[in-house]
């Protein structure tokens, strides 16, 4: 109770664009939507699929933090190649000015 309501306060904090669009599109078939949905609408057999009907609640904050999560790693991804990048062009900067420097001497 006590994360909902939090979730709940954090919900002022949001962009409107995470208002709108919260989510990922589902990258499923029209078919294996149904087939999933069909899965969650059965009756759970098991004890800890019984127990994780208690917390359907928290569902929405699964998809938001693993939705921030692929977007950590995507970040991570890009700083890693922008870094890479950077240190090649510094690479060429400095081929260059030594290039100039050396052209003026002669």
């Amino acid at each position: 109770q006590r994360i909902l309501r939090l979730a709940e306060m954090c919900r002022k904090l949001e962009t409107e664009e995470e208002k709108v669009l919260p989510f990922y599109p589902s990258s499923l078939a029209e078919g294996e939507q149904r087939d999933a949905q069909q899965v969650l609408e059965e009756t759970p057999t098991e004890p800890l699929a019984q127990a994780m009907r208690d917390y359907v609640g928290l569902e929405r904050f699964w998809q938001r933090f693993n939705k921030v999560k692929l977007e950590e790693q995507a970040l991570e991804r890009e700083r890693v190649t922008l870094s890479q990048r950077n240190q090649h062009l510094r690479e060429l900067l400095r081929q260059y000015l030594a290039g100039v420097s050396v052209s003026q001497e002669v």
